[in-house]
């Protein structure tokens, strides 16, 4: 069916957009079931003091948010690119579902700064000692990510007695290669002096959905359009 220049706009806008939700929501996925699955964190699903634990908390989300993002992909690609007004419907009603949790999280988590703050410490925390008792890859690779987004060390900071500091960042200058901030620490602060830099990005997050949902709608709205267009001509020759 032809689109217009608006709707082929609208039309590689999605592509791309589901390209880039498909890669995130394959990087949350992985971790999660890494972190679930894995030999060296496994048990810690079993234990049922910690059944409750930040860490099996944000492993569950990890898991679940990585599915969800997986699942709207799959019809946004086949909508987009297949131009079906079916898989689109239900593509743009995802995606305004998605943009509306997405916001009520960050007004949230901004309202609940010093709680999720603490669970946060908490999450790193298990990854800490986990990491420092088997050593697992995958957990190496989590605290490299984190050490090096907050330009943190461990639990210590002290590079002679920390002991994941081959996870750690690169000090800048003298000072930093004896003591760098710990992460508990920076972790805490990050999120209470930045909550509403979160929240932003929260909103911000979900006003991109809206803007793909946005393109979507006019997708099919351009596909409604030339379709009756087809019926009136088939209607009038036949």
């Amino acid at each position: 069916m032809a689109l217009d220049g608006c709707g082929l706009l609208c039309k590689y806008i999605l592509i791309i957009f589901n390209i880039i939700f498909a890669v995130v929501g394959f990087a949350f996925l992985g971790l999660g079931l890494w972190l679930r699955f894995s030999d060296n964190t496994r048990a810690v699903f079993h234990v049922e003091e910690l059944s409750s634990s930040a860490f099996v908390m944000g492993v569950t989300v990890l898991i679940a948010l990585g599915a969800v993002m997986l699942f709207v992909v799959m019809f946004g690609d086949y909508g987009a690119c297949n131009e079906k007004r079916c898989a689109l419907q239900v593509f743009s009603a995802l995606l305004a579902i998605l943009a509306a949790v997405v916001v009520v999280v960050g007004v949230l988590a901004n309202y609940k700064r010093d709680e999720v703050g603490s669970k946060l410490v908490e999450f790193y925390g298990t990854l800490y000692a986990l990491y420092v008792h088997n050593q697992d890859p995958g957990i190496a690779v989590t605290l490299t990510f984190i050490h090096n987004t907050l330009h943190c060390c461990g639990a210590t900071g002290v590079s002679i007695i920390e002991l994941v500091k081959q996870t750690c960042p690169k000090p800048d200058g003298f000072l930093e290669s004896i003591k760098m901030d710990s992460c508990p620490g920076i972790i805490a602060d990050a999120f209470n002096s930045k909550a509403p830099m979160m929240m932003g990005i929260f909103v911000g997050t979900g006003v991109l959905l809206m803007t793909a949902m946005i393109c979507a709608l006019v997708l099919l709205n351009q596909l409604k359009n030339a379709h009756r267009e087809r019926t009136v001509y088939y209607s009038n020759v036949y």
